[in-house]
């Protein structure tokens, strides 16, 4: 066996010891940070320049809905 092999073993036996629920929980919460920095964006950050486009131009509102559709799916499964 090439060191490389006993490097990945020595990896594999660590990252098994991680409890899935951790990394589920750990999954979650990036997602969920993620979603209160995108709805702390200032305004100018989410809007087209002219300001035109309406409520629907707003990249903020259809982020934090992809987010938070993300956040039920993984939270749920």
């Amino acid at each position: 066996m090439t060191p490389l092999h006993h490097i990945g073993d020595f990896l594999r036996e660590a990252l098994l010891q991680i409890p899935l629920p951790a990394v589920r929980v750990l999954f979650v919460a990036l997602q969920v940070a993620l979603l209160i920095w995108i709805l702390t964006l200032p305004r100018e950050a989410t809007r087209p320049p002219d300001g035109s486009g309406g409520w629907a131009a707003n990249l903020k509102i259809w982020a934090a809905l992809a987010i938070s559709v993300q956040v039920l799916v993984y939270s749920v499964l």
